[in-house]
Formats: C-alpha cells, sequence, structure tokens
C-alpha cells in the first residue's frame, strides 16, 4: 500500500494504483535533456497525465520544464537533496528519475518507500553498492504494488521485442556467440571546456563541477560504458535470458586527455562469459574521427539475428515488417498501462543487472582484471554513493583516472585467479 492517497472527483485512489481513468500525476526529478525528453514522452503517451512537481540540482534546470507544464513555484524544489521534497508530496503517484546515474540508487529507493511508482533512466547506479541498493528497492516495491519502468527502450521497441521472441523460441537455434557496440564520435566538447572554465576559476566547486560535467566524471556516470553502452549489453542478456559469469575487459585513454574531461575512458573492449563458456565481445568508443555502430548480433547454430533491424538471418530468415512507434513513448505508455490495469511492471532487477555488468566491464579494463560476477558482488567494496548530506559548494576532489597495471579494485587481492568465486 502507497504512503498515500490521491484524491480524484471525491475517491480517494491508493498512490500505487491510480487505475482507470485516473489522472497520473508525476513528479521528475532531474530536469536536464534526458529528464525533459521524458517528461514530454510521459506526457505523450497517454491520456490523463499531468507534470505536477520538479526538483533539480541546480535551479536554472528548472526553468524551461516549471514553464512548459506550468508548475508553481512552490512545487519546484532545487539542491542536491530536493527529490526528497518532491517524494514527500502525497498527490505524485508516479516519479521520473532522470538524475546523473551515481544518484539514482537512493533517489530511487526514497521513491520506493514513499510509495511511488517510478520510471528510472538507465543506469542506476555506477557501483555495486549502488546495485545492490537497486534490487532491494525493486523487490520492496513488488510489494508494495508498484510499477518500475527503466528507460531501456529496446525493451519496449517492437521491432526488438518481435526479434527476441523468435530468438527465444529457437529461430536462430542455441546462441553461440554475440557481438555488441556502441562506437561514436566525442560528446559534449563545448560543454565541458565552459563547466572547466569556471571550475579554474572559482565559479563552481568540486561537486557543482562534477555534478554539471557528471558524463565526464566516473562516481557520476560511471564513465561511458556504463551510461551509454548498457542499452547493448541488455539486449544481449535479454537474449541469453541471462548474465555473464565471468569478465575481461581492456580499455584506455588515448583521445580525451585534457583535464575537462574528467576521469573517465574512451574506448573500452570487453569479452563477456556467459553461462557454458559462451564468450560475446562488446565494444564502445567516443573518439572523433572514427567509423559508428550503434548495434548487436547474435549468432546461433541455425542463423544470425540483428535485433537493431528487425532481421534473422538462416535457415529461418525473418525481417520485422510491422509498426514500429517510438519507443522512448511506448515504454511510458507500457508503464501507465500497467499502472492503471493493476499489474504493475517491475524491470528494477533486469536494469539492474545489466548495469552491473556494465560496471564490471568497467573494472576489469581499469584494473586488467578477469573476475567473477559472484566475486565482483560478494567481495568488491567499491561504493561511490554520495553521502546524505552532499552540498554543491562541497570540496571533493575528482579521483585521477585508472591506470590499468596500477589501479585495483576495492577488495581485490592482488595475484587473485580469475576463476575465484
Amino acid at each position: 500500500m502507497a504512503a498515500g492517497t490521491l484524491a480524484l472527483t471525491g475517491a480517494a485512489v491508493p498512490l500505487a494504483e491510480a487505475r482507470g481513468s485516473d489522472t497520473i500525476r508525476v513528479g521528475v526529478v532531474g530536469c536536464g535533456g534526458r529528464g525533459s525528453g521524458a517528461a514530454n514522452d510521459c506526457v505523450k503517451s497517454s491520456p490523463g497525465v499531468k507534470i505536477v512537481a520538479l526538483a533539480d540540482a541546480f535551479e536554472d534546470r528548472l526553468k524551461a520544464l516549471k514553464n512548459g507544464f506550468k508548475v508553481p513555484g512552490d512545487r519546484c524544489f532545487a539542491g542536491l537533496n530536493a527529490y526528497k521534497k518532491l517524494m514527500a508530496l502525497d498527490d505524485i503517484n508516479l516519479v521520473i528519475i532522470a538524475t546523473p546515474p551515481g544518484f539514482k540508487a537512493p533517489q530511487f529507493a526514497e521513491a520506493v518507500k514513499r510509495g511511488k511508482n517510478v520510471f528510472i533512466e538507465k543506469p542506476v547506479a555506477t557501483c555495486p553498492a549502488g546495485i545492490k541498493m537497486v534490487i532491494e528497492a525493486s523487490e520492496k516495491a513488488t510489494q508494495k504494488g508498484l510499477a518500475v519502468v527503466a528507460g531501456t527502450q529496446r525493451r519496449h521497441e517492437f521491432k526488438y521485442v518481435e526479434t527476441m521472441k523468435r530468438i527465444h523460441d529457437g529461430a536462430i537455434g542455441e546462441i553461440v556467440s554475440a557481438q555488441c557496440y556502441w562506437n561514436m564520435g566525442a560528446l559534449w566538447v563545448d560543454r565541458a571546456k565552459t563547466n572547466w572554465d569556471n571550475y579554474k576559476s572559482g565559479k563552481y566547486s568540486d561537486v557543482e563541477w562534477q555534478t554539471r560535467n557528471w558524463l565526464f566524471t566516473g562516481w557520476l556516470s560511471g564513465d561511458h560504458i556504463v551510461e551509454q553502452h548498457v542499452h547493448n549489453i541488455d539486449v544481449v542478456n535479454w537474449a541469453f535470458g541471462a548474465i555473464p559469469e565471468q569478465v575481461h575487459g581492456v580499455g584506455g585513454r588515448q583521445y580525451r586527455t585534457e583535464p575537462q574531461y574528467g576521469n573517465i575512458f574512451d574506448h573500452f573492449g570487453v569479452e563477456f562469459f556467459y553461462p557454458g563458456d559462451v564468450r560475446t565481445i562488446s565494444t564502445c568508443r567516443q573518439i572523433d574521427g572514427t567509423s559508428g555502430n550503434v548495434s548487436e548480433r547474435l549468432v546461433g547454430t541455425k542463423g544470425v539475428a540483428l535485433p537493431d533491424r528487425g532481421i534473422i538471418e538462416g535457415k529461418n530468415e525473418w525481417e520485422y515488417d510491422g509498426p514500429n512507434p517510438n519507443p522512448y513513448v511506448q515504454e511510458h505508455t507500457d508503464l501507465i498501462k500497467s499502472i492503471r490495469s493493476g499489474n504493475p511492471l517491475n524491470e528494477g532487477k533486469q536494469v539492474a543487472e545489466s548495469t552491473l555488468c556494465a560496471i564490471m566491464g568497467r573494472e576489469s579494463a581499469y584494473s586488467r582484471q578477469q573476475f567473477k560476477t559472484s566475486w565482483f558482488l560478494s567481495r568488491c567494496t567499491l561504493n561511490n554513493l554520495p553521502p546524505d548530506d552532499m552540498k554543491l559548494t562541497d570540496s571533493r576532489p575528482l579521483e585521477p583516472f585508472a591506470i590499468p597495471g596500477k589501479y585495483q579494485m576495492p577488495g581485490w587481492t592482488q595475484g587473485g585467479s580469475r576463476r575465484r568465486g
């Protein structure tokens, strides 16, 4: 049962339900580009959806959504803990969480504690401590009858869904290998320079610079393998119906070496070991002047599937030719339908597991160590969760970027075998 009730035409409706034609009253946490996009997509997705409250670390980020959705000033909250004020509002029955990944786990846990249905953008954490928090909160959401949908929109894209149905029905036989990619050019070049100039001039504190420059801040973004490539890794997990048992990664920082690019890498290559010792390859890159590729490829004993194109090649040749509505809108359509029907979706654990895989790939690349998932979850002590009392004015020097061969994962014992579990 939710923490409060929503008064609608004289009736009191539990927040976790909001069934039938009841208005879905939405609070948005994180009002930058992705949060603005998610808010608009949510409103487009279904009738009877209204944005009624906003929260962001920065006052200036609230303005566009505040004006666009006519949200009263007393329902707009700024600061790193502003999300708590928003989630304390009893009349909200759905929260969109679109903040930097390092902030999401405690925000998600707070939303579930308050009895809110949740749309949470991917990825959902940047460390194993955050992953465990999200999985625990997801279990509580199930107990409370709350819906949780993640921003892994491929899971809601008709082309992908129909291709995956055929893969699971055996159209390509047993999967024997897979490849997935997010290779592209550089991002945020001008923004990174502006943020750096403001930081060096003293306009921004450590925490404000890192938060505004979160894409290049490891504890906030998780690095681009987590922030971005998690989409493709999630598709491979979806196909296998499992997560890898072991991981071995490489990567480096060769193109974006200036300090405005924080402490992240610009390329990764990871080998994931799925059950049955099935090896898959994952690559991601953010370097200008290089070839682009954002896709997945699954190889089976009877054929090859290309989910991003809706194609199966081989004995059971097939190509999707049906409708393919905007998946960024469709994920909200499916979420709201599940709330109103009383059969809430809960994608919290699956997005946490895919985020976990990306985090493991990053840590393996940073350390150049091969390890098991079981070791990482039980022994790795990495914890990037922000202190509850963190303020934008705080001093928090940025950790140096990882140097493979020198960087050591928290909890790792030198000389440990890749077979350690």
